[in-house]
């Protein structure tokens, strides 16, 4: 039987990277959104800081959630 090709670090880092990516994506999606409206650069922010925070609600949900599938290392 063949081992992993990656370490548990490198696996690790993957993980984290993919998380930090997804909180930012939703984070940089929410600030264009709120393009549409023509806001002031206070609400541009706030809209980004609410969208960063829902986007790691989501992201800790969905890795929780699909946690439950995967198989225990």
């Amino acid at each position: 039987m063949v081992g992993p090709s990656i370490t548990k670090e490198e696996r690790d880092e993957t993980n984290r990277r993919l998380k930090i990516g997804m909180v930012l994506l939703i984070g940089v999606s929410g600030g264009l959104v709120s393009l549409q409206a023509d806001p002031t650069p206070v609400q541009i922010a706030a809209a980004v800081g609410a969208s960063l925070v829902i986007g790691a609600a989501l992201t800790w949900f969905v890795v929780r959630t699909l946690g439950e599938f995967s198989p225990k290392r």
